[in-house]
């Protein structure tokens, strides 16, 4: 019995053709690699900054929650706060809409935005900006407010900022919203 076919060709002819194609898949791939990565490229930034704190207050969680989103009770902290007795920030009152999508506007204009989640008694989520940052630059401030037995946690997070501004501005939350709220919950 004669064959055109050597037995040692037809046994490393599928293994040929497997090993063949797992080459044609694995340069394909690698040339869809590189232009997934080129298109991918600058889509994740590993340098931006947050802010994270947590604060204790002693009051209620609805009671922590009404001081930042109503009006009156607000233009207290201001009224207590750092940048109060270094601007003259009197000559606009606080303004905070209590809708969602709803604008406020804080420290005599200086700090603005909307309302993206109101939560009460629980969370407020705020579309947040300095006045001075460039058009259209918008930042996420997040309040949790966690209740404990006879006081209230707040974890708070502020992200998208323009870089470089983490330090003062996580000192002016301290010194312009947290330690005068201490003192109005008093």
């Amino acid at each position: 019995m004669k064959t055109n076919e050597n037995p040692g060709n037809a046994l490393l002819s599928p293994v040929r053709r497997q090993l063949l194609g797992a080459v044609a898949v694995l340069v394909g791939g690698l040339g869809l690699g590189a232009r997934l990565r080129a298109e991918g490229e600058g889509e994740v930034s590993h340098t931006s900054e947050a802010i994270h704190q947590e604060i204790i207050f002693n009051a209620s969680r609805k009671k922590v929650y009404e001081a930042l989103t109503v009006t009156s009770q607000f233009q207290k902290v201001i009224d207590n706060s750092a940048a109060m007795k270094a601007m003259a920030l009197a000559n606009k009152p606080a303004e905070i809409s209590q809708e969602l999508g709803g604008a406020f506007s804080v420290f005599g204009g200086h700090i603005v935005g909307r309302q993206l989640e109101l939560v009460p008694g629980q969370r407020i989520v705020q579309a947040w900006r300095v006045a001075d940052w460039e058009p259209g630059i918008f930042s996420i401030a997040h309040f949790e407010l966690l209740e404990q037995t006879a006081t209230t946690k707040m974890v708070f997070d502020h992200t998208g900022f323009p870089g470089g501004q983490g330090a003062h501005l996580a000192e002016g939350w301290r010194v312009n919203y947290w330690q005068p709220l201490a003192k109005v919950l008093v």
